[in-house]
C-alpha cells in the first residue's frame, strides 16, 4: 500500500533535513574554538547576564535540569563558566563565566558570523529578511510564547 503524501514535499520534512544541516555546520564552526554548538546558548546568555542560577539558564534555554547539568559539567572542565553559592541563598547555584569564558565571546561571534555568511549565502537580501520573519513565527507557535525583542538580536 502506498503513501498517501509524499513526505518529502512537505515543510515538515524539509524544516527537520534544514535543522539537521544547521546543527552540524554549528558543531562544525564552534568545534574550532573547543566547543560544542549546545553550549554557545549557554554562554550567550551568560554574557547577557552573568550569574543566573542554574534553573533560570535551563527555563531561558527551555532545557531539562539534566542537559543544562551536563552542558555547564563541559563548560567547567574548559574553565569558561564556575559554580558558586551566594552566601544569603545557600540553596540557589549560579553560574558566572571565567575571564577565559568572557574572553571567548570574540571568537564565538567570528565563528557566529562565518556561520551567518555560509548559512545565508545563497539568499537575496529580502529573502533573508522574510526567511527570518518566517522562523520567528514559527519558533512562536512551537514554544506558544509570542515573539520578543530578543529574537531579533
Amino acid at each position: 500500500m502506498g503513501s498517501l503524501i509524499k513526505f518529502e514535499d512537505t515543510v515538515s520534512f524539509r524544516l527537520a533535513r534544514v535543522t539537521t544541516a544547521f546543527r552540524n555546520s554549528l558543531e562544525r564552526h564552534m568545534g574550532q574554538i573547543g566547543l560544542h554548538g549546545g553550549q554557545v546558548f549557554v554562554l550567550l546568555e551568560l554574557w547577557k547576564q552573568d550569574g543566573l542560577r542554574q534553573i533560570d539558564l535551563a527555563s531561558r534555554l527551555n532545557l531539562s535540569a539534566p542537559t543544562i547539568n551536563k552542558m555547564l559539567k563541559g563548560l567547567i572542565e574548559i574553565n569558561l563558566v564556575t559554580r558558586a553559592r551566594l552566601e544569603n541563598d545557600a540553596r540557589s547555584t549560579r553560574i558566572f563565566l571565567t575571564p577565559r569564558g568572557r574572553e571567548m565571546q570574540r571568537d564565538v561571534e567570528d565563528q557566529w558570523l562565518e556561520l551567518e555568511e555560509s548559512c545565508l549565502a545563497g539568499l537575496t537580501e529580502t529573502e533573508r529578511l522574510v526567511l527570518s520573519e518566517l522562523l520567528g513565527k514559527l519558533r512562536s507557535t512551537y514554544t506558544g510564547q509570542p515573539e520578543t525583542s530578543d529574537d531579533d538580536d
